[in-house]
C-alpha cells in the first residue's frame, strides 16, 4: 500500500523475528481511526459510506470524494461522516484499509512465492512485486491519503510491510543490518516514486518490476534470476 493507512500511533518498528520464520502471523496493520467493537448498525452505517466513497472514486477519480458527496451519496448528514471519519484523509485511509489487510494476508498465508513454502529470496522477489502492482493501481488514492512522512513511516501498515522484509532479510544475509536495508528497501516502492517514474518519467511497470529484482540481487549479493529460455 503500500501503500497506505497512516495515523499517528506508532508501534515498535522492529518486533524480534519469530521461529519458525514462515509461520504465518497477522500483524496489526491498524484502520485509519481506532474503531472499536462497532454494533451492527454502526458497522453498516460505516459500510454504507465506505461503499459511496468507492463509488465516488469510480466515477469522478479521488477529488471527487468529499464529505460532503459522500454523506449526499449515502444519503446521511454531513456530520455523520466527520464523526465516523474525522476528515477526508481519514476517510481515504479507511478505503486502504481493506485492501492493507489483503497484501498482508497474501504475504503470510497465501500461496507461495509470495506465501510460506518458497525460498526466502523468492518471497522477496514476489513481495516487491506484489506491492509494486498494488500501489500502482490504487497511486491516486494512495497519494491523497499520505500524510506528513514520520507519521505516516511509523504507521502499523508499514511496520507490517518493514517487518516482513527484515524477516526474509535475515534468512538471506545473516548478520547484515536487515533492519535499514528493508527500510532502504521499501523506499524504492514509495507510492510517490513509482507517481514519479510512472507518470512523470514514462516508464512502463515492466521496468519497474526488473529494477525491483535486480535491487534485491545487488543488496543481497545474489544472482538475479535467469531469463527463460526462448521457446524453440
Amino acid at each position: 500500500m503500500l501503500y497506505a493507512v497512516f495515523m499517528s500511533r506508532a508501534l515498535p518498528p522492529f518486533p524480534p523475528p519469530q521461529e519458525p520464520f514462515d509461520e504465518p502471523q497477522l500483524l496489526d496493520v491498524g484502520t485509519a481511526r481506532e474503531e472499536p467493537c462497532l454494533r451492527a448498525d454502526a458497522a453498516r452505517n460505516r459500510a454504507r459510506l465506505l461503499e459511496a466513497a468507492a463509488r465516488l472514486i469510480a466515477e469522478h477519480g479521488v477529488a471527487g470524494v468529499t464529505m460532503e458527496a459522500v454523506a449526499a451519496a449515502a444519503k446521511v448528514g454531513k456530520g455523520t461522516v466527520f464523526r465516523r471519519f474525522g476528515d477526508r484523509t481519514g476517510l481515504l485511509m479507511a478505503l486502504l484499509d481493506h485492501s492493507d489487510r489483503k497484501l498482508q494476508a497474501d504475504f503470510l498465508g497465501g500461496p507461495p512465492p509470495l506465501g510460506p513454502g518458497a525460498p526466502p529470496l523468492d518471497r522477496l522477489r514476489a513481495f516487491g512485486v506484489a506491492v509494486l502492482y498494488r500501489y500502482a493501481e490504487q497511486l491516486d488514492l494512495l497519494l491523497a491519503a499520505q500524510t506528513e512522512p514520520t507519521r505516516r513511516l511509523s504507521h502499523p501498515a508499514v511496520n507490517a510491510l518493514r517487518t516482513h522484509v527484515s524477516m526474509l532479510l535475515r534468512q538471506i544475509v545473516p548478520g547484515a543490518d536487515c533492519e535499514l536495508l528493508s527500510q532502504t528497501l521499501l523506499a524504492s516502492l514509495d507510492p510517490a516514486v513509482i507517481h514519479h517514474q510512472t507518470r512523470r518519467c514514462g516508464m512502463p511497470m515492466e521496468r519497474l518490476e526488473a529494477g525491483w529484482i535486480d535491487l534485491v540481487a545487488r543488496m543481497t549479493g545474489t544472482e538475479p534470476p535467469r531469463p527463460p529460455e526462448p521457446s524453440r
